[in-house]
């Protein structure tokens, strides 16, 4: 089968695309998360290069941790005639249930060379207890 291309529709496309807005819309990225467990703790590291703590923002509720924020990225290069502007921009959350053995209270979050160091201190694990059952009385 013989395809044609056609370059003025390939100009409409383009055209409705970018002028409808979905070109130049803002794109979620994907957290790149490594998650460890030692004796201690719990530790995530989230690469959030190009990203400042001003951008990132740190959550615990009802156990689960939440990681979110908008990286905002422009770059300029300029030589000679030629001018290049390049800007990024996109949002991010990703969310985490946590262990109920997590000491929520003492979670620590530090940024450095572009990736968020989280450490989640452990707390001895809730033990069950045991209820007795009353019999005949109302």
């Amino acid at each position: 089968m013989l395809v044609r291309w056609d370059p003025f529709e390939e100009m409409n496309r383009l055209h409705d695309h970018f002028f409808s807005g979905r070109g130049l819309a803002k794109q979620a990225f994907q957290l790149a998360v490594d998650i460890r467990e030692e004796d201690d703790a719990f530790y995530v590291d989230a690469e959030v290069p190009g990203l400042s703590a001003d951008d990132i923002k740190v959550d615990v509720e009802k156990n689960v941790l939440t990681l979110s924020g908008e990286r905002k990225v422009e770059k300029e290069e300029t030589k000679d005639k030629f001018r290049r502007v390049e800007r990024q921009y996109g949002s991010f959350t990703r969310s985490f249930s946590l262990p109920e053995t997590v000491d929520t209270d003492s979670i620590s979050a530090d940024l450095k060379d572009g990736v968020l160091e989280l450490r989640l201190p452990k707390k001895e694990a809730p033990t069950p207890k045991e209820i007795s059952v009353n019999v005949g009385k109302n």
